[in-house]
């Protein structure tokens, strides 16, 4: 083999691994960006999730106090001689 076939021969090689690499990242970037989409997801899904419990928390809570209220307000009716 000729020199100039062997230097044109390792410059193909390295075209061929620059483009393989190349090929590689654009793959790693698309991996990451279906990664990101799939936590942005998650993390949405979650996010739906804790604000239906403090939904709920909210609403015990709300019956909680309308309950001591009306305990309360009787209590405070004994005391003035009233009837609950």
């Amino acid at each position: 083999m000729r020199e100039a076939e062997r230097a044109e021969k390792l410059e193909a090689e390295i075209d061929s691994l620059i483009e393989k690499r190349a090929a590689e990242k654009r793959d790693e970037g698309a991996i990451e960006e279906l990664w990101k989409d799939s936590t942005r997801r998650h993390n949405g899904q979650r996010r739906e999730g804790h604000a239906a419990a403090w939904y709920d928390h909210h609403l015990r809570m709300q019956m909680v106090h309308a309950r001591l209220a009306s305990e309360h307000e009787a209590r405070a009716l004994r005391l003035l001689g009233g009837t609950p």
